[in-house]
């Protein structure tokens, strides 16, 4: 597919190009872009000249802040590996004990013990997402121990610190993370919710008060004293409390407090999974933005009535749980969903394709504004261009099946096997209705939600990148239902299209009866297919083959021994997952393949978008409120 010409629509390109500019502010509401002075004016070459120097400035402080950042970051990374590896080697990590005692000290966060670890893992995930408050944090805390080591170096009567080269090494290397840190501190411009304060406040109240009633309630259960009964409850209480802090506190204090030492351990690991959701919660990402209100739909909608026809997958835009990023111009709009901390879009940005880099460009600084990781699900080869062009790398999916209605027949011996089950289905005595849903009576469309809801398979529903996830709105009057009755008039399968332009739809929803005939839905879409001019449609897009080229170059004789592999094992996750059935179900038709791709900034982050397109879909479940509750908010916003 050729390139897009991105030479004009120059006011979709003034967007703003860092991550501190409120970009998602001045694109809601669809300010104009202002152009600057041409640099044409009083002055001439010297102030072209001051105004390079300026640049490069700019340029070099730019360059050494990433690189502290960066020092940053990698500094705590290594600092994780050490804590990890002296929890399991005991000789370093006696070491490393014995190092924090006394004369001898260690650089910032470097102690022994999984404990630790896991700490620091969290900050230096937080700080690699350039999170502002875990800079906060670290600035503090490593800003204290800066300030106590130079304070131990110059005590006058302990000689013995400025004696041990290691100290020396402590405090340079503690020295030199803070003035990462300060030097870097633009890089750490990521915010954070709004509630989190409040929030961590909370965990930590609540977290305090439970974990400290539990540690009393165990120390009463394991208390071995001579005469436990001495011990009141509000002793017990501030023991467990004090064994929250520290494990080195002494009993002497506690008259009738004996426990067993795995008690005491218990405790303080419940104080530090304390300590982790207290950060968690202080550093969470925002986690939702405002859904599309009318007003954003009803701009979609007209941008879809133009450009519709481009993208089979544009009309689940409209999703109503997503957000909308528009263009200064208003031209075009990139929709999303942020789902566990990734900002995650889906098909090509709405609208005029000159336009697009004018919503793309906002979109990904409110990404990095709020730390979130920006994905593409589902992007055409034409849109995989543009966001390439913005620092994203593409992967192949797969492809979507898409039927031209004008090319197909039945007839031929390739058609063969899919002709003999349609005329299987035919003489079954099943028949097909095909409505619009504004054709529908509101009491048959209630009778068909009752219907499908009741084929629907699990208690979840599926779909975000191609599917609408909605089913009978009013405002989708134009998708067609296909109705299917079996020789009695029974309905015994449903299939719902949107609209893809003015004569194209595209597979939203397929559900049926499961003591229904085999082959039912490809009898509804061949009879779709057939009878396509009765509704004035062209083309139909079907499902999403995912690894599509993978099953067909691997079948094929002379394929390679890993592609051979990877055939095989997709071929093995098939069984639980409808890999390589929805290839060979939309095979049947012969249609034209169009590949889809998914767009990421790194690889690191494949496993967090993967993890996020599962929740998106409906296919992995994350602990929360009910669905029911999230709805019930998205129709009090409209």
């Amino acid at each position: 597919m050729g390139e897009v010409r991105l030479a004009s629509a120059e006011t979709d390109r003034t967007t703003a190009r860092t991550p501190r500019a409120d970009a998602a502010g001045a694109t809601r509401g669809n300010s104009s872009s202002s152009t600057g002075d041409n640099g044409k004016g009083d002055g001439g070459k010297g102030d072209g000249a001051a105004r390079d120097g300026a640049r490069r400035d700019g340029a070099g402080r730019g360059v050494r802040s990433r690189r502290a950042a960066g020092f940053a970051v990698w500094y705590l990374r290594a600092v994780t590996f050490v804590n990890f590896l002296s929890a399991v080697w005991v000789s370093l990590g006696q070491d490393l004990r014995d190092h924090n005692t006394d004369d001898y000290y260690t650089p910032y966060l470097l102690t022994a013990g999984f404990g630790s670890g896991l700490f620091t893992l969290l900050l230096a995930v937080t700080m690699g997402r350039r999170k502002r408050a875990a800079w906060i944090l670290n600035l503090a805390l490593s800003g204290m121990m800066l300030a106590l080591l130079v304070a131990a170096f110059c005590i006058p009567g302990y000689p013995e610190i400025r004696a041990h080269a290691q100290n020396w090494v402590s405090l340079g290397l503690t020295a030199l993370f803070v003035g990462a840190l300060l030097l870097g501190r633009r890089e750490f411009y990521a915010k954070g919710d709004r509630s989190n304060p409040k929030l961590a406040t909370a965990v930590a109240a609540v977290g305090l008060l439970v974990t400290s009633l539990v540690a009393a309630l165990l120390v009463g259960a394991t208390n071995s004293a001579p005469a436990p009964e001495e011990a009141s409850f509000l002793a017990r209480w501030r023991y467990g409390v004090m064994r929250l802090v520290t494990l080195a506190t002494e009993d002497t204090g506690y008259h009738g407090i004996v426990t067993p030492p795995w008690v005491d351990v218990c405790i303080n690991v419940m104080s530090f999974l304390l300590l982790l959701a207290v950060l968690l919660a202080a550093f969470r990402s925002r986690r939702a933005v405002d859904p599309l209100s009318e007003e954003d739909e009803e701009r979609l909608r007209a941008l879809l009535a133009r450009q519709g026809a481009r993208d089979s997958l544009g009309y689940f835009a409209l999703r109503r749980e997503k957000s909308v990023i528009w263009s200064p111009t208003g031209k075009a709009a990139v929709t999303y969903r942020v789902v566990g901390g990734v900002s995650l879009a889906s098909g090509d940005p709405i609208g005029d394709p000159e336009a697009w880099p004018g919503a793309i460009e906002p979109w990904l600084a409110e990404a990095r504004e709020h730390g979130w990781v920006p994905a593409v699900m589902g992007a055409s080869e034409e849109a995989g261009q543009i966001y390439a062009r913005h620092g994203l790398d593409a992967l192949e999916l797969g492809d979507e099946a898409i039927v031209e209605t004008a090319e197909f027949t039945l007839e031929g011996r390739a058609m063969r096997t899919v002709r003999q089950a349609y005329n299987r289905v035919e003489r079954a005595g099943y028949e097909v209705r095909i409505r619009r849903h504004a054709d529908i009576p509101a009491a048959e469309m209630d009778e068909l939600l009752r219907r499908a809801d009741d084929w629907r398979d699990g208690a979840t529903e599926r779909g975000f990148s191609m599917a609408l996830g909605r089913l009978g709105d009013p405002a989708d009057g134009q998708c067609v239902m296909l109705e299917c009755t079996d020789g009695n008039g029974d309905l015994r399968a449903l299939l719902s299209f949107v609209p893809w332009g003015a004569k194209g739809l595209s597979l939203d929803l397929m559900r049926r009866d499961r003591d229904s005939e085999n082959g039912l839905m490809e009898f509804m879409v061949i009879e779709l297919l057939e009878r396509s001019k009765e509704i004035g449609v062209t083309q139909v897009s079907l499902n999403f083959a995912m690894f599509r080229s993978v099953f067909e170059r691997g079948s094929r004789l002379g394929a390679g021994p890993v592609l051979r592999m990877w055939r095989s094992l997709l071929s093995f996750f098939s069984r639980w997952w409808q890999i390589e059935s929805l290839y060979r179900a939309n095979a049947k038709y012969r249609p034209i393949w169009e590949p889809r791709f998914m767009l990421f900034e790194k690889s690191a982050d494949l496993l967090r978008i993967g993890i996020a397109a599962g929740r998106a879909e409906g296919f992995l479940e994350a602990p929360g409120l009910p669905k029911w509750v999230h709805r019930k908010h998205l129709e009090s916003k409209r």
